[in-house]
């Protein structure tokens, strides 16, 4: 058995997803939360173009596209921040004190991966795990999202960097507030702008209203190639619903499926 058939075996996906006849039924709405449109998107920042662009041929396995403004006109543009290089990212992240967050943290979270990788994945916040340790998705959500990562054939050493939204945790892992996302929208939007990815995938809801400045839900905004902030953007659930909801593991295989097909061109 090799390595993707024995991960796809553990995260309860053997065998192999198929097509299915059937249409897909939404899945279940995630908890519901405070509106965050009207402080959550980013500024649009022109960069240069990555010299491996990802290639737009027309696939059966590819979603559809859906065009997404980048910055709605009412929304709040975060600050431009003097941030230099990724060192200057952490210490002036550590040192924020730009919302309450800062007050109740243990450590910052601010990403882990390849500064040049060509995938970039984004959630929500940092969790207890996270907020001990200082790195994003190293809890129980981190090991599936890293076994589904293995399944699709992705290196999350060599093509992933991975950060969230907020990059401290919020109190008894509540929703993350409008401020909050407001606070750290500057970090995240130097993040996209000096990594240059390929592709996005946002996890969970508050990631992909955050950069797609939507409020549809995920059943609405999964299966379609977005773009925002001058990145292609798919999205999919956040790791930690699928523990709370396994039925839905094998709708992230296909999402997954799709980021592949994606990267690969």
């Amino acid at each position: 058995m090799n390595r993707s058939a024995f991960v796809l075996q553990e995260m309860g996906l053997s065998p192999l997803w198929r097509p299915r006849g059937e249409p897909d039924v939404p899945s279940s709405p995630e908890p519901q939360a405070a509106a965050v449109a009207e402080t959550a998107a980013l500024t649009t920042v022109a960069t240069p173009p990555r010299a491996a662009a990802v290639a737009s041929t027309a696939q059966a396995a590819k979603p559809a596209t859906m065009e997404v403004n980048d910055v709605a006109p009412q929304a709040k543009q975060p600050d431009t921040l003097p941030i230099q290089d990724w060192d200057s990212l952490h210490a002036q992240v550590a040192a924020c004190q730009r919302c309450e967050l800062a007050k109740t943290r243990h450590n910052v979270v601010v990403g882990r991966g390849k500064p040049t990788a060509r995938l970039l994945i984004i959630g929500e916040a940092p969790g207890e795990q996270e907020d001990r340790q200082g790195l994003p998705f190293v809890g129980k959500a981190g090991q599936l999202l890293e076994n589904m990562l293995a399944a699709a054939g992705i290196n999350s050493e060599q093509d992933v960097y991975i950060c969230n939204v907020v990059k401290c945790r919020p109190p008894g892992n509540r929703n993350p507030a409008p401020a909050e996302i407001a606070s750290c929208a500057g970090y995240l939007q130097w993040q996209i702008n000096t990594i240059q990815p390929d592709l996005i995938v946002a996890l969970g809801r508050f990631a992909a209203h955050t950069l797609l400045n939507s409020q549809a839900p995920i059943s609405t905004l999964r299966k379609q190639l977005h773009h925002a902030h001058g990145h292609p953007v798919l999205v999919t659930f956040h790791p930690a619903y699928l523990l709370r909801s396994p039925g839905e593991k094998a709708k992230a295989w296909q999402d997954w499926h799709q980021v592949k097909c994606q990267l690969a061109g």
